[in-house]
C-alpha cells in the first residue's frame, strides 16, 4: 500500500493506494483558515496541519504501508525552532498580500530583470522572500529564534523522518532565494534576504529522504521505517497524478480558482507567469493562475438561492453569449497574466431580460477567456501546450468544460481519476519504490471542441480582450474606494 496526504487551504485528505493504483481507502478532514489582518491568511501548524494529519494517518493506517508521499498548500513560511517547534501561525501562499513593501524593495535591490532570469519568476506575493524579510522588519522577536523555514508538506516530513528538506519545485516558489537555472539555493542573495538562516537541503518530489522514525510511528499510529518522499505543493502532485508528465501537457484545475501547470521541454520565462522547476529531476514547468472560477460560481449560487444544477440547465438555455452579456472575472483582482491587485470584475451588456442563468453563462465564459488568455501568453512566452488534461470539481458537469473547449478549439482529456494531489503523493511514493505508475490513471473521456461555435466564441474573446484594458481606470479608481 502507498499512503498520500494532501493538507489543502480548507481541508485535508488521504488515500492508501494499492501498487496498481486502486484506491482501497479515503479519508477528509476540513480545517479554517486563519484572517487576523485585511490580506493577512494563516494556518496554525499544530491545529491545522498536525491534528489533520495525524487524524488521516491514523484512519488509513495499514501494516503494508510500503511508501508515504505528502503535499501541501504552498509556497508558505512556517518559521521554527532548531527542533521543529512552530514559532507562529504559517503565511500562506500567493493569497497573502501583506509583503508588499518587502516586493517592491526586493525588486528594486536585485532588479527585476535579474530577478526573472535567476529565479524564474517575478516578485508577487507567491514568493517567499519577501515574506521572509517582512518577518525580520515586523516580528523580530521571531525572526530572531527562527532557525527552521518549512512548508506545511516539509514541515510533516520533518516530523515523520526527522529531515530538514523541501523539494526543488517548492524551493524555485522561494524568490529570490532560488536559482532555477542551477537548481541551487542564491546564496548571497538568500544571505541578505534571510541573514543566519540555514536553508533546507534540497531533493527531488519523488526522493526518498528519509524513514518513518520509531517516535513518528508512535504518533501517527504509522509502521516505522516506511520511506517517505520529499514531497511538493499540491498542484504539481495533483499534475503528476493526473498523467502531466510529458513536455507540452497542461493541466487545467477546475476549483475555486483556475491554475494552470505546463511541463516544458526546456526552461522558460516570462513576468506574466510563474517559472519553475518541475517535480521530476532536471525538469521545469511554467504556471499560471486566475484568481477566481468556482469562486464566481459560488457568488451566484449564494446570490440567487439557485442550486448548481439549476444554474447549469439555465446556463446552457442561455446559449452562447448569454444573449449579449460579457463579463471580466476579475473579482478578486487578478493574478496571470496580468499580475493587478487592484482589477474589479465587471458585467457588461445587461438588460432587463437577463436572468441568473444569463449570468451564470457568462461566468463560465469568462472563465473560458481568461484560460485562453493565459494559454495564449504562455505560448508567445515559448510554451507548447499539446495536450490539456482537466481536473477538479468544476469537470464534474459538462457545460463548463464544454465551454472552455469551445473557446479554446482544442479537446480536453478527462482522467479516470481527479481525486487530486492525495492520489499523486500515492504515485510520486509508488514510484519511488519502483512500481511502474504509467498505468494508473488512464483517460477516460475527450471533450471535443464544437466547430460551429468557433466564429462566435473568437469574436466574443476579441471583445474580452479590449474588456480589461478599456475598463482598467475606472477599475482601479473604484478599488482605491473599496
Amino acid at each position: 500500500m502507498y499512503l498520500g496526504v494532501d493538507i489543502g487551504t480548507s481541508s485535508s485528505k488521504g488515500v492508501l493506494v494499492t501498487p496498481d493504483g486502486r484506491v482501497v481507502a479515503s479519508a477528509v478532514r476540513e480545517h479554517r483558515t486563519a484572517t487576523p489582518r485585511p490580506g493577512w491568511f494563516e494556518h496554525d501548524a499544530r491545529t491545522v496541519w498536525l491534528e489533520d494529519f495525524s487524524a488521516v494517518c491514523r484512519e488509513l493506517s495499514h501494516p503494508e504501508i510500503s511508501g508515504i508521499g505528502v503535499s501541501g498548500i504552498g509556497p508558505c513560511v512556517l518559521p521554527a525552532t532548531q527542533d521543529g517547534t512552530p514559532l507562529r501561525p504559517a503565511i500562506l501562499y500567493g493569497v497573502d498580500t501583506r509583503a508588499t513593501r518587502e516586493i517592491a524593495a526586493q525588486t528594486s535591490r536585485y532588479g527585476a530583470a535579474e530577478i526573472l532570469e535567476r529565479c524564474g519568476s517575478p516578485l508577487t506575493s507567491q514568493a517567499v522572500g519577501p515574506k521572509l524579510e517582512w518577518l525580520r522588519a515586523e516580528e523580530p522577536e521571531v525572526w530572531g529564534a527562527t532557525r527552521r523555514l518549512f512548508m506545511a508538506h516539509s514541515w510533516l516530513v520533518n516530523r515523520l523522518t526527522g529531515a530538514y528538506v523541501l523539494d526543488h519545485h517548492s524551493a524555485s516558489q522561494c524568490a529570490p532565494l532560488y536559482d532555477t537555472r542551477t537548481f541551487s539555493w542564491i546564496p548571497e542573495w538568500a544571505e541578505e534576504v534571510a541573514p543566519g538562516l540555514r536553508l533546507p537541503e534540497l531533493a527531488w518530489s519523488g526522493e526518498v529522504v528519509g524513514t518513518v522514525t520509531a517516535a513518528a510511528a508512535a504518533e501517527f499510529g504509522l509502521p516505522p521505517g516506511v520511506p517517505v518522499i520529499a514531497g511538493t505543493i499540491d498542484a504539481w502532485a495533483e499534475a503528476a497524478s493526473v498523467g502531466v508528465r510529458e513536455p507540452g501537457d497542461v493541466m487545467l484545475m477546475y476549483g475555486t480558482t483556475m491554475f494552470i501547470v505546463e511541463i516544458l521541454a526546456s526552461r522558460v520565462t516570462s513576468p506574466s507567469f510563474w517559472g519553475t522547476a518541475g517535480v521530476t529531476p532536471g525538469s521545469h514547468n511554467l504556471a499560471a493562475g486566475m484568481a477566481t472560477s468556482g469562486a464566481i460560481t459560488a457568488w451566484l449560487r449564494d446570490l440567487t438561492g439557485a442550486s448548481y444544477e439549476r444554474l447549469i440547465q439555465e446556463a446552457a438555455e442561455a446559449g452562447i453569449g448569454a444573449e449579449g452579456l460579457l463579463m471580466l472575472p476579475y473579482f478578486a483582482g487578478e493574478r496571470t497574466p496580468v499580475f493587478d491587485p487592484d482589477a474589479r470584475g465587471t458585467i457588461i451588456g445587461l438588460t432587463l431580460r437577463h436572468g441568473r442563468g444569463h449570468l451564470y453563462r457568462a461566468a463560465l465564459e469568462a472563465t473560458a477567456f481568461g484560460v485562453r488568455h493565459n494559454l495564449e501568453e504562455m505560448r508567445a512566452a515559448g510554451a507548447s501546450g499539446k495536450r490539456l488534461v482537466a481536473v477538479g470539481g468544476g469537470t464534474a458537469g459538462s457545460l463548463w468544460p464544454q465551454i472552455v473547449s469551445d473557446v479554446l478549439d482544442a479537446p480536453q482529456v478527462l482522467p479516470t481519476h481527479t481525486l487530486g494531489a492525495s492520489y499523486g503523493d500515492a504515485l510520486l511514493s509508488a514510484g519511488a519504490a519502483g512500481i511502474d505508475t504509467a498505468p494508473w490513471n488512464p483517460p477516460a473521456a475527450t471533450i471535443h471542441p464544437t466547430p460551429q461555435s468557433k466564429a462566435l466564441y473568437d469574436h466574443l474573446y476579441t471583445l474580452y480582450r479590449d474588456l480589461y484594458p478599456t475598463t482598467l481606470p475606472i477599475a482601479h479608481a473604484l478599488s482605491h474606494l473599496s
